[in-house]
């Protein structure tokens, strides 16, 4: 008994790309697919994977069997910059296999940099405006393909020949940076054109030099930007031409003027005289560079403002009917050059005023100075904040036409839905929807909006089976684990934060620890993925032999004398425990005078 239609869903590993698996990592990445109807009793007994190659015959594999989940790449492994396009049949007890499934394409990525890492020599520095770097090549005629790899220090958005590169969004993203740090494939073949061609990127502090969890710290991973970028394309006759950060670029200065995630960013509309400047060559770790396991961060939804209304102070502030993550996007018109225009962003009111309090030191501020009375689009892009309200200065008569709510984070595919009769029920279930949806930021946190947003353990190893249930979030956390074992401490401690940023070593602490066992031991639950439990294993182990370690037994000293404590003076209360000091056994005990002063000695 055959199968009414071909498989669907053709992927590798768990990328959830539409198109193109651009950047894959693995040379040989696994396959899975799925039947999207099949006779009734039909059961799969085997499979045939074709791989076509832009080089050599087809690979034609048949294999008994009726998995069809991250099953083995039976070809030759991918070489760098390779494509491959694949397609799945399978067949049922009768041997009459099915259509073809349509094909997929996957294309590895790069290990054999030839850019460099550079810096901006004077500019860029912490305080200055953001850099825009710029590289030139000319080509010849009889283009065919074009790529560009990138990553930064810092955050970044590129321009080929005027026109945005990809629709990611706070590129490269937030890894251990000191041990991990990704870097994206692009297809820019109908960006470049015979002649030449001219690459901007532009360079944003972002979790690498901006301040950072909320001890107020700054520059956590270093005190200059940087950008890596090699741009190949390739030529009818075959050969390749390149692009390749080095000496030989440029550094300037941008019209964003400060750019922080917690504080907002400031941005110069007018066009003026920028300062330039000549880039360094900087040394860093190669061996760091991974590519991307999941999805990256992206524009996914956009909200009308619901309501724009003057508050009792003379406000004006926009209700978007829902809390979000990302930016605001406002039209403005008539503006005089010079004029300035600030929105501020929170999550709820307070007496009918925008509620900051909640944010505590986050400013969540976005400001801009108009280059004149044509309409313009304002709104950042290296910087995120986590709100439901707005408040706007100076637009005057602001529409609700005129402003939108971008909203913004790791572009997860849904696989899971609940609806029942009751309709609160429903909105509990959605809140908690939109809750992961604007804590998905790339790494898995506990808030959007104030001076935190850290990935913290506990969180996310209770949250994590909902989370595998709504969304496809194998390859988002598969690579957050990836960070976890890299930042586990010697003694199998896991911190509470990864990417680690308190960067405080501590005892090992139960619940935020155990994400290294429970959220891989969901992710195979969930996907069946053994490859991930065999990755993370050491990890999983070093934990548990941790926690072994200090439940064990300890016996009680005998041989040390008896602890005697000195006569107690009338005029001293009865003891207590310290309040500096959990209350727990072992615990210091303190004699406290009647007078409230502390006895000689006490803690």
């Amino acid at each position: 008994m055959s199968p009414a239609t071909a498989p669907a869903g053709v992927r590798f590993e768990h990328r959830t790309d539409d198109g193109p698996v651009l950047g894959m990592g693995n040379p040989t990445p696994r396959l899975s697919w799925h039947l999207p109807a099949a006779p009734e009793g039909f059961r799969q007994h085997a499979y045939q994977v074709e791989i076509g190659r832009s080089a050599g015959p087809v690979e034609l594999t048949t294999v008994k069997s009726a998995e069809q989940i991250l099953l083995p790449w039976p070809g030759a492994p991918l070489a760098a910059r390779e494509q491959a396009q694949v397609r799945v049949r399978v067949c049922g007890a009768d041997d009459d296999w099915s259509r073809w499934s349509a094909p997929a394409v996957v294309e590895r990525g790069i290990d054999d940099w030839t850019a460099r890492f550079v810096s901006p020599s004077r500019l860029g520095r912490e305080g200055m405006p953001a850099p825009v770097l710029t590289g030139r090549v000319h080509l010849p005629a009889g283009i065919v393909r074009a790529r560009l790899y990138a990553t930064a220090h810092g955050l970044y958005t590129a321009e080929l020949n005027g026109e945005r590169v990809g629709d990611q969004e706070l590129a490269p993203g937030w890894t251990s940076y000191q041990h991990r740090l990704r870097y994206q494939s692009y297809d820019v073949t109908g960006l470049v054109r015979p002649g030449e061609n001219r690459l901007d990127v532009l360079l944003g502090n972002g979790w690498w030099r901006g301040r950072l969890g909320f001890q107020g710290r700054r520059g956590l991973y270093g005190d200059r930007l940087a950008l890596l970028a090699q741009l190949e394309v390739t030529t009818a006759d075959g050969a390749v031409h390149r692009l390749v950060t080095d000496e030989s670029w440029t550094a300037a200065d941008s019209g964003v003027l400060a750019d922080d995630l917690y504080d907002g960013q400031r941005t110069d509309l007018r066009v003026g005289e920028r300062r330039t400047d000549t880039v360094d060559v900087i040394d860093a770790d190669f061996g760091r560079l991974v590519a991307p396991d999941g999805p990256p961060v992206r524009v996914t939804d956009v909200l009308p403002a619901r309501r724009v209304w003057t508050s009792p102070a003379g406000r004006t502030l926009v209700d978007f009917g829902q809390n979000v993550v990302g930016r605001v996007r406002l039209r403005v018109r008539g503006l005089a050059g010079g004029d300035e225009v600030v929105v501020r962003h929170a999550e709820v009111l307070e007496h009918d005023e925008l509620g900051v309090r909640p944010l505590r030191t986050a400013r969540a501020t976005d400001s801009y100075v108009s280059a004149g009375p044509d309409e313009a689009v304002l709104e950042p892009t290296l910087t995120f904040h986590g709100f439901r309200y707005a408040e706007v200065a100076g637009v005057p008569d602001l529409r609700a036409a005129d402003v939108e709510a971008v909203v913004i984070g790791s572009d997860l595919r849904r696989t899971g839905w609940f609806e029942s009769s009751h309709e609160l029920l429903n909105r509990f279930h959605e809140n908690v929807v939109w809750g992961m949806r604007g804590n998905f930021v790339d790494v898995p946190t506990d808030c959007p909006q104030r001076d935190e947003r850290l990935g913290w353990t506990g969180d996310i190893q209770v949250f994590s089976p909902t989370a595998s249930f709504l969304f496809d979030s194998a390859g988002f956390l598969g690579s957050w684990l990836a960070d976890l074992a890299a930042e586990q401490q010697k003694d199998g401690s896991v911190p509470f934060v990864i990417p680690d940023v308190i960067r405080r070593p501590g005892p090992a602490t139960a619940a935020w620890g155990d994400a290294a066992t429970i959220v891989p031991w969901v992710l195979h639950r969930r996907t069946g993925d053994l490859g991930l439990l065999e990755r993370q294993l050491p990890s999983m182990r070093a934990w548990v032999d941790r926690m072994a370690e200090l439940a064990r037994p300890r016996p009680i000293p005998t041989s040390s004398p008896p602890r005697t404590w000195p006569a107690r003076p009338r005029s001293w209360r009865r003891p207590r425990r310290c309040s500096a000091t959990p209350r727990a056994p072992g615990g210091t005990t303190c004699w406290r005078p009647r007078s409230g002063r502390r006895s000689p000695g006490s803690t």
